[in-house]
């Protein structure tokens, strides 16, 4: 009877995981970023701290906002935590994980991004409307690319199922493929526009010609801006263990043996230790481009996003004529 609980108690302790480490990647990126940079840093935990000081603060609404704009929050955090639930982070054996595949999985991901754009638009502010339709234009080039990228790693595994790539890429020999090299470097792009960093934006700015998603979320306060700051910080959390179960799932726990991981709750301990081993290499790199980078101008972002879907398109090409 025990053992019928497993897949419940993985599932309750992945989404755990997805909600308290998410602040704590971001904490990671911030401080490396000052590091790098010669200045002093806050702390890792001040993400923690800044959701618990806007949960505490009043909400200031605007007279002419609809209920769209009051339920965008819930929905937006719903629909990314949700997304959390069915990516492998930790195991492969989370119930709601083995029943989802990738098109659900940016279905939720658009839902997020649709109520976050509505809700752009519905305090009437000149900025909202614009972020707004910014970052519909960074939807309509990402979300294809990232379908682009994605199915292709479903060609080499002949599945859809999240779970069932990260078994077939995890358990099968290691293979240097072409089609996964182009599709992790379009997904490497895809995942800059997606999660608002540099170069396509900056999550720390505040200029308001230069604002993408922070424009839509400029009129929030109180605890719905701590809920859409939240999950903006899933989001990265959510995409950076995408990658990871696309292209890195050595150490997802479920699937039996050492660097594949262990079957049960066993495993669980030498699955955190790989994913925050990960995590911490994944904002390294975020911190070496964010350096080396400037943000471009919103004009050049179409060839940017072009770009990622050249690479999905030749990592296609390349299963069918190399592999």
């Amino acid at each position: 009877m025990t053992g019928q609980f497993y897949p419940a108690i993985i599932e309750g302790v992945q989404v755990a995981t997805v909600l308290l480490a998410a602040p704590l990647l971001v904490g990671w990126v911030r401080a490396l970023k000052c590091w790098s940079q010669g200045r002093s840093t806050a702390g890792l935990f001040q993400p923690y701290r800044d959701i618990l000081r806007l949960f505490s603060k009043d909400i200031v609404l605007a007279e002419n906002a609809s209920w769209v704009f009051r339920a965008a929050p819930y929905v937006v955090f719903g629909a990314t935590l949700m997304a959390g639930a069915i990516i492998p982070v930790i195991s492969v054996k989370a119930p709601l994980a083995a029943t989802a595949d990738v098109i659900a999985l940016v279905a939720l991901f658009a839902i997020a991004r649709f109520f976050t754009a509505l809700a752009g638009m519905d305090a009437g502010t000149a900025f909202g409307g614009m972020g707004s339709s910014r970052e519909m234009m960074v939807a309509s080039l990402a979300e294809p690319a990232l379908l682009m990228s994605v199915f292709t790693v479903s060609l080499v595994t002949r599945s859809t199922s999240i779970t069932e790539m990260v078994r077939v890429l995890s358990t099968g020999p290691f293979v240097l493929r072409p089609s996964l090299a182009f599709a992790f470097l379009s997904f490497a792009i895809i995942a800059m526009a997606e999660t608002g960093r540099v170069p396509v934006d900056n999550p720390s700015t505040h200029l308001e010609l230069t604002m993408i998603h922070e424009a839509m979320i400029l009129e929030y306060s109180g605890r719905h801006l701590a809920l859409m700051e939240w999950a903006g910080m899933m989001k990265l959390f959510l995409f950076s263990s995408l990658a990871i179960a696309l292209f890195f799932p050595w150490g997802i726990a479920g699937m039996g043996g050492w660097l594949a991981g262990t079957a049960g709750l066993a495993g669980l301990p030498a699955a955190f230790f790989f994913l925050a081993l990960k995590l911490a290499l994944a904002g390294v790199a975020i911190v070496f481009v964010e350096t080396g980078l400037a943000k471009m101008r919103i004009f050049r972002v179409p060839e940017f996003l072009g770009t990622a879907f050249i690479l999905a398109t030749l990592g296609m090409l390349s299963y069918f004529m190399l592999e």
